[in-house]
């Protein structure tokens, strides 16, 4: 029976001072195999292996006493494992000499073919080394020297001190120092190791221990990493952060499913169908109108596929389509119950809901379709649909991680269709009353001829209260009106209705633009008061900014004052395009009545361009540089004002989507005897 360790009797050697082998104990043969007639004499670096025999002189040097943990090597050629103390001698001819002595690190159960820590610890896959009070490695398994690649410190021989481009273990050499100092074992730090080449990254999540003697004193360190660089769990972690910040990326039903189909292939399934109930889908022939069988029924419209294939060949039915499913189908009582459906292993023999569903059953046999989950998408107590995840290209089927997971990405992405879903129906409806309470049949009479363009905003911001408005007076002259109401959604679009007819019943009474727009402020403000809540505060939008102009043919003169309005551009006859210095008045709705007219005489054929800010300000520019580019927009004063409002609009948006409504209103002036 083997003896512990610290029970053997340590092997001494004498070495003089040229390193060679001048005293030899029985211990010592016993442990490294060498008979005294063998070894002495001879030079102690023998018992060392190669790599350790250069750096074992350099100690032996430069210490009075040192101890730590090595390797030896045995005469029939395996290593030996040690702990190992040595001091300086002082020899009565003045020479120096050391005396080493060393003991078994670990029991030998091997008969001398190798020891315990080889035969347990060799395999294990877990990256263990074991590092001596210098932090060099002097004993590593086979799965640490597989990391060599990204940790080139775990070399027999090699210090965590020897610099290495590329490799920086300040933090390494910190925290095994911290541990030897008093002796906490350190748990799961986690660090990132890169290859010398770049190419090759691994996350090791290492726990440090500290190796005491028989005398408690520390010897070394012993390190065992983990490479977690490809672990179910990171990966899953990874992929909800990612969910986090691609689903749901706006506003659109169709984009956000198609979002979370994408992020699940090939990560999670090889194929992803989302279909949505038509309530979420607006548009379209309603569900109820298509043909039904007792074999399907039309439930779903279908708003997100991927596939691990291009063209998505298992999808049945394109985006935007009807999808049709079996009544007894597992889709039918995920929509009914709320619950997933989990099937590890697909059933497709004969007697499943797949008899009533030929077609599905083709596919699935096809594909070698063989894991299903299909989860319901809810949020704030509605089923909005179901997500479907298909395994066929990959052999594994699903487990219960993956139901866990796809339900997580399921209800995150649900979240977004509900605010998706919510956000549509507000603007469809403001959009419906912008656009009724918008005049339809614009018309200048005598004095003017006239074009326009509403745009609302293309990136989820909502419908505004842009309004423009052309007014025939009495006589022959025309009041032409731009505004802008603050806020957005239905409650800016009815307050611009109130204005608009506001502006009109005040036009007609023939007042001045300045009076008109302090008689609009006085309005406005009452209004705010009557509507108020409880708290006195307005219960929706109430300012507005507005230009008001009144044209005269007969005398060609152009009157204006403006609310906190951007200034009218003028488009003369020869071409040139200037902006008139407007007195600045506030806003509508402050009650301050701070409005002054000017008067400006246009020549025949002058263009009178009134816009909302959303024409001309973006997040990139301001409005001055928004106001350069209306102007050479408006240089083409040749073609006719339909064309040239479509022109204007095109050279300033482009194909990017309007960031807030935009109402333009172009006038020519005209001239009467």
């Amino acid at each position: 029976m083997a003896t512990p360790a610290e029970e053997t009797t340590p092997a001494v050697v004498l070495i003089d001072a040229e390193g060679t082998v001048i005293g030899w104990t029985r211990a010592a043969e016993e442990l490294s195999g060498y008979r005294a007639q063998d070894i002495l004499d001879r030079p102690a670096a023998t018992l060392l292996p190669q790599a350790d025999r250069e750096d074992a002189v350099r100690r032996l040097a430069a210490r009075e006493h040192w101890s730590g943990v090595a390797e030896i090597r045995h005469r029939d050629g395996h290593r030996v494992v040690v702990r190992v103390e040595g001091a300086r001698l002082a020899t009565a001819p003045g020479r120096d000499a050391w005396l080493v002595s060393a003991t078994p690190a670990v029991v030998d159960l091997s008969g001398g073919t190798g020891t315990l820590l080889e035969s347990l610890i060799s395999r294990f896959p877990v990256a263990v080394a074991i590092w001596d009070l210098d932090l060099r490695c002097v004993w590593l398994n086979a799965e640490a020297e597989r990391l060599s690649d990204v940790f080139p410190h775990y070399r027999l021989g090699r210090s965590l001190n020897e610099l290495i481009p590329g490799v920086d273990t300040r933090s390494a050499k910190e925290a095994m120092r911290r541990v030897l100092s008093d002796g906490e074992p350190m748990i799961d730090r986690e660090a990132r190791w890169t290859s010398a080449d770049g190419r090759e990254e691994r996350t090791l999540s290492t726990s440090l221990f500290r190796l005491e003697g028989t005398d408690d004193r520390p010897l070394g360190v012993c390190s065992l990493a983990l490479d977690i660089s490809h672990s179910r769990a990171r990966d899953r972690l990874a992929l909800l952060r990612e969910a986090s910040i691609r689903i749901g990326t706006t506003l659109d039903v169709e984009k956000t499913a198609q979002e979370l189909a994408d992020l699940a292939v090939p990560v999670l399934a090889d194929y992803v169908t989302v279909d949505l109930a038509e309530s979420v889908v607006p548009g379209g022939e309603p569900l109820q109108r298509l043909a039904s069988t007792e074999e399907s029924i039309p439930v779903f419209r279908r708003a997100g596929v991927a596939s691990v294939y291009g063209g998505t060949p298992e999808s049945l039915w394109p985006l935007g389509q009807a999808v049709f499913v079996p009544p007894s189908s597992p889709f039918t009582r995920v929509l009914v119950s709320g619950r997933s459906h989990f099937e590890p292993v697909l059933d497709t023999s004969p007697g499943t809901w797949l008899d009533q569903d030929p077609d599905r059953a083709r596919v699935i046999h096809g594909t070698g379709m063989h894991s299903l989950i299909i989860v319901p998408l809810q949020a704030r107590g509605d089923i909005l649909g179901v997500a479907v995840f298909v395994r066929h290209h990959n052999a594994a089927r699903f487990m219960r991680d993956d139901l866990i997971l796809a339900e997580e990405l399921a209800a995150r992405a649900a979240l977004s269709l509900d605010n998706a879903r919510r956000y549509t129906r507000e603007r469809t409806a403001a959009l419906a009353l912008q656009r009724d309470l918008l005049p339809r049949n614009l018309r200048g009479g005598d004095a003017v001829e006239v074009a326009s363009r509403y745009l609302p905003s293309g990136v989820g911001v909502g419908v505004g209260g842009d309004w423009f408005d052309v007014i025939p007076l009495p006589g022959a002259g025309v009041a032409l009106v731009v505004g802008d109401v603050t806020g957005h959604g239905i409650n800016a679009a009815a307050t611009m209705g109130r204005l608009r007819t506001a502006v009109r019943t005040l036009a007609y009474l023939g007042l001045p633009p300045d009076e008109l727009l302090a008689n609009l402020d006085d309005l406005v403000v009452r209004l705010a008061e009557e509507d108020a809540g409880a708290d006195g505060l307005p219960l929706g939008a109430t300012g507005a900014t507005c230009l008001y102009a009144v044209y005269d043919p007969a005398t060609r003169r152009c009157t204006m004052a403006t609310a906190g309005h951007p200034p009218p551009a003028l488009l003369r006859p020869g071409g040139s395009v200037t902006y008139p210095c407007l007195p600045s008045g506030t806003p509508i709705g402050l009650g301050l009545s701070s409005f002054k007219s000017i008067d400006l005489e246009l020549d025949p054929g002058t263009v009178i361009a009134l816009y909302t800010d959303g024409l001309i300000e973006t997040r990139e520019a301001d409005l001055d540089a928004g106001m350069e580019r209306l102007a050479a927009a408006l240089a083409q004063g040749a073609l006719p004002l339909e064309s040239l409002c479509s022109s204007v609009i095109s050279a300033i948006l482009g194909d990017t989507p309007a960031e807030d409504d935009i109402a333009l209103l172009l006038a020519r002036t005209r001239a009467t005897g």
